[in-house]
């Protein structure tokens, strides 16, 4: 039986989801797949808490400043690429309790997207293989040539293609770019703290709210 997804005579939120640090943990698909590029680029690779950091932003907004020439920028991203799609995109666990606080939320009638700054193909390839993939309605991307990959950019994007007004949709992820894209657009947004950023940095952002687990979520969303 179909949900029907007004309450009140009011039409439920529109919730954009993040991917890495929201709905799946990546840091080990994520950061061995930097690791490698960096290798196959005779770059010393940074510890790992450096490489957390590095979680979130488009992979050429972290290659730029380490590589400088477009050329290179690119083929560090290509070898990144090289052995995410064969392996790194495999390489992550689900966070506990989201796919049961994604399917609450979707039974309460809420339309679900990812938005997220992992390239689109992959980032489709993830979600079809998620247990509760098939409940999001689209999922939106960098582009493979990086020419959409900012968060306010890819807001954008979800907002078009959805054919959605800013005030009826969250955005809902782990880090600063986040919480920007959702403000450069006059959404409301909610930092998780489970992921990759941590209270201070969504804090000094400007989430409208933090979730400390998933189940917060569905009282925050209420």
């Amino acid at each position: 039986m179909s949900v029907d997804p007004r309450v009140d005579g009011e039409e439920r939120a529109t919730l954009f989801f993040d991917m890495d640090g929201t709905l799946i943990d990546s840091e080990v698909g994520i950061t061995t797949c930097i690791a490698y590029a960096l290798q196959k680029m005779d770059h010393p690779v940074p510890p790992q808490e450096t490489l957390l950091g590095w979680i979130g932003p488009s992979l050429r907004t972290t290659f730029a400043p380490l590589f400088g020439e477009p050329e290179r920028v690119e083929q560090a991203v290509a070898f990144y690429r090289e052995r995410f799609d064969v392996e790194g995109w495999r390489e992550h666990t689900i966070y506990p309790d989201i796919e049961a606080v994604v399917r609450a939320l979707h039974a309460r009638g809420h339309r679900l997207a990812v938005v997220t700054a992992k390239n689109e193909p992959h980032a489709r390839r993830i979600v079809e293989h998620l247990p509760f993939g098939g409940l999001f309605e689209d999922v939106i991307g960098s582009t493979p040539d990086g020419s959409r990959s900012s968060k306010p950019q890819l807001v954008g994007e979800a907002l078009h293609r959805l054919q959605l007004a800013p005030e009826r949709c969250w955005m809902i992820g782990d880090r600063r770019m986040d919480i920007e894209g959702a403000r450069h657009h006059g959404l409301r947004s909610v930092g998780v703290l489970w992921g990759f950023g941590g209270e201070q940095e969504l804090t000094e952002a400007g989430a409208g709210q933090l979730a400390r687990d998933p189940a917060q979520l569905l009282a925050l969303l209420a």
